[in-house]
This record gives C-alpha cells, sequence and structure tokens, in this order.
C-alpha cells in the first residue's frame, strides 16, 4: 500500500511543479528582495538572488496610472506616491500563499518592509495601502490567506471615508 501513494506523490510533485529548489514554494515561503522600482500602487520590481522580478501584491488592488490604453483612475497617483513612500529602495520580504505566479509571469506576494535592527519585523504593506485607503480589496481563490484582514481594513477605511473612499 505504501508504494501507490509513495508514487503517487511523486507524480503530484512533477505536476506541481515542486522542486528540491523551493522556486516554487507557496504558502508562507519568505524570500527577502530589494526593491528597484516601484511600477505603481500595487505593483514594484525587486531583484532577487540578482535577478530581477516583477511583484504583484495580493489581495489589493490600487486605481490604474500605468495600464496601456486606460486613462489614470481617481486617486492612482496618490496610490503610487504612498507606494513609492513604503518601499522604494527598501529590502522587503516577499511572502507567497498558495499561487506563487500570476498569468503575466509575475510574483505574487504579500510584501513587507524590513525594520533595521529587528529581523523579522516590519510594516504589512498590502494592509497599510487598504487601511489608508489607497487600495481597494481584490480576492483571488487559492491566495487569500489574508483576505479577512483586508476586508476588515477597508471596511474601516471606508467608513472613516479615508482616501479614495472620500475622494473617488
Amino acid at each position: 500500500m505504501r508504494k501507490p501513494a509513495a508514487i503517487a506523490l511523486v507524480a503530484l510533485a512533477a505536476v506541481t511543479g515542486c522542486g528540491s529548489d523551493g522556486a516554487d514554494e507557496g504558502l508562507g515561503h519568505v524570500v527577502s528582495a530589494r526593491v528597484v522600482r516601484v511600477i505603481d500602487g500595487d505593483t514594484i520590481e525587486v531583484t532577487i538572488d540578482g535577478a530581477e522580478e516583477d511583484v504583484r501584491y495580493i489581495g489589493v488592488d490600487t486605481p490604474e496610472t500605468v495600464k496601456p490604453g486606460s486613462p489614470v483612475e481617481c486617486y492612482g497617483p496618490q496610490a503610487s506616491a504612498a507606494n513609492h513612500r513604503l518601499v522604494e529602495g527598501r529590502t522587503v520580504r516577499l511572502v507567497f500563499d498558495a499561487e506563487r505566479r500570476d498569468v503575466y509571469d509575475r510574483l505574487l506576494a504579500y510584501v513587507y518592509t524590513e525594520t533595521r535592527g529587528q529581523p523579522g519585523k516590519g510594516r504589512f504593506v498590502n494592509a497599510a495601502l487598504v487601511r489608508q485607503g489607497y487600495a481597494r480589496t481584490l480576492e483571488i481563490a487559492p491566495n487569500t490567506e489574508h483576505a479577512p484582514q483586508l476586508s476588515r481594513l477597508q471596511a474601516q477605511a471606508g467608513r472613516a471615508g479615508r482616501g479614495l473612499w472620500d475622494a473617488c
């Protein structure tokens, strides 16, 4: 009985792309990265082990500012500026959920700033954007680990009329 189960696990690992190098590890896997460019309110470009990667924040959506063929949306410039203030030029921790990449091959992550002298401590950027009214929640299964928290923060920001909830 053990042999078929082992074969099934090996087959599952091959199909899902799980390898020993950790490149496709999901839920809770953490990577340190340096932000080299802020693209907009919910997307950054980082360097990980010398390679550049685009990172899309999980669970949030900010108004568009750079989408080809689309106008700049209400509160988009403010959301982009807030993201610049939070992460530009900083080292961040990327924490992955169930799916590691989206259809555009961007990494999907919860982003945390590093606090000097306090390894593992820092601001949860996705939540800060929602809390301050720069972003709405965007729940896309299976990446929903922080969906309840982000939803609560959105409701609070909306009730308080913060950011886009007042301006748009």
